[in-house]
């Protein structure tokens, strides 16, 4: 794979390579995609400050997250059906995050399973829950989890009612998948692919399939699947979860204030501002609009971590600066598995280290830990909560 300048290059590559299926899995939203777009497009309204004659040598992107020392406050995202935008996809992503020195999240909806990823990787990874009806599957997850030395627990939220998305509607994209001549066609046009999936036995949900009683293919799954998002799942659930698990946790899906307040109560490690890279609540705010005011809110109680829209080390460092401790990188890492496996997934941190290096740099910043509002100029950002200016306006 020839050497690539930023992760756009590799989303290029990584489209002509995956099925179309796959690929828009990956790079859609639900409905209009107006907050999948905005996710992307709302870090270009943030301006930074350039410093000059600093001292800009021997600078360091090395920090933490959630207790955890990082070689940049960076993590993989846990993104469902990795394993379908190459094969083995969750197990060399987390051998390319363990070589890197960031995290890797397996999801939940994974097609490697917790066993198979740690099978391949010497160091602890985090792992991703949902939370399902049936509770004694969750239990067992959990202790699955554990038994791999899982060294946290990302608990999401946000995903109790499944979001439309209208690309896999249209491409057909079901457990197992339909036998169509599009689908047919588009397995034809992409033979490297194939080739990769027909030497792996990780075709399924790997996680599930097995594990669950009657669940012992893909034909099963889909009903399965279909109905055990749960409707009811309420904040007394994070207790027994949290409890279960006994180790750190993290709550994935923040969006709100009044959230975050109640998340920072229940004696979570961290959470994450995200609204599932706008595959859930179309018409919702990008997540980088949101987090100054959740920071100012919870910053002080509990470790705010961000993700959503970000796909440059610029990204990182405006989100960084605004307050979060740690950034998730979802699509841009998937791109560059999707366009070269493992050494893709090394090059698309690679690219967004050098560039969050560089920028922080020209920012006159030498050490990532120190980043704050000051690096940024304050007509890109909004700082105070949006409630306060409404009563205000109501007032005035």
């Amino acid at each position: 794979m020839a050497k690539n300048l930023e992760i756009a290059d590799l989303k290029r590559i990584a489209q002509r390579r995956v099925p179309k299926m796959f690929f828009d899995y990956a790079d859609s939203g639900a409905w209009t995609e107006s907050t999948y777009r905005a996710n992307e497009e709302d870090f270009a309204k943030i301006q930074l400050r350039q410093r000059v004659a600093v001292d800009m040598a021997e600078r360091t992107l090395e920090s933490t997250m959630v207790g955890q020392p990082v070689s940049m406050p960076v993590a993989l995202a846990p993104t469902g059906l990795t394993g379908m935008q190459h094969a083995d996809g969750e197990m060399l992503a987390a051998q390319a995050a363990e070589d890197f020195g960031v995290p890797f999240t397996l999801s939940t909806m994974s097609i490697c399973s917790i066993e198979d990823v740690a099978s391949v990787t010497k160091k602890p990874f985090w792992f991703q829950l949902y939370v399902m009806r049936d509770r004694d599957f969750i239990n067992n997850l959990i202790d699955r989890a554990k038994a791999a030395k899982c060294s946290a627990l990302v608990l999401t939220l946000d995903l109790q009612i499944l979001g439309q998305r209208h690309k896999d509607i249209r491409n057909g994209l079901s457990a197992p998948p339909k036998i169509t001549p599009s689908f047919l066609w588009q397995m034809m046009t992409r033979p490297q692919w194939c080739m990769g999936m027909l030497k792996t036995k990780r075709r399924g949900f790997g996680n599930i399939i097995g594990h669950v009683k009657g669940v012992e293919s893909m034909a099963s799954l889909g009903v399965w699947t279909a109905e055990q998002f749960d409707p009811r799942l309420s904040w007394s659930d994070v207790a027994w979860i949290k409890e279960r698990w006994g180790g750190k946790l993290i709550i994935k899906g923040i969006l709100d204030v009044e959230d975050a307040k109640i998340a920072a109560a229940t004696g979570a490690d961290a959470i994450i501002v995200s609204n599932h890279g706008g595959r859930q609540l179309d018409g919702a705010p990008s997540s980088i609009s949101v987090l100054a005011e959740i920071v100012d809110a919870v910053g002080d109680k509990i470790e705010v971590l961000f993700d959503g829209g970000i796909r440059s080390g610029q990204d990182v460092l405006k989100a960084l600066a605004i307050g979060a401790k740690g950034t998730f990188i979802g699509r841009a890492f998937l791109y560059g598995l999707g366009a070269g496996g493992k050494a893709g997934v090394t090059e698309a941190l690679e690219i967004i280290r050098k560039e969050l290096d560089i920028t922080m740099a020209l920012c006159g910043e030498r050490d990532v830990k120190v980043l704050d509002r000051n690096n940024l100029y304050k007509s890109g950002l909004e700082t105070k909560p949006r409630m306060a200016q409404v009563k205000k306006k109501k007032t005035g």
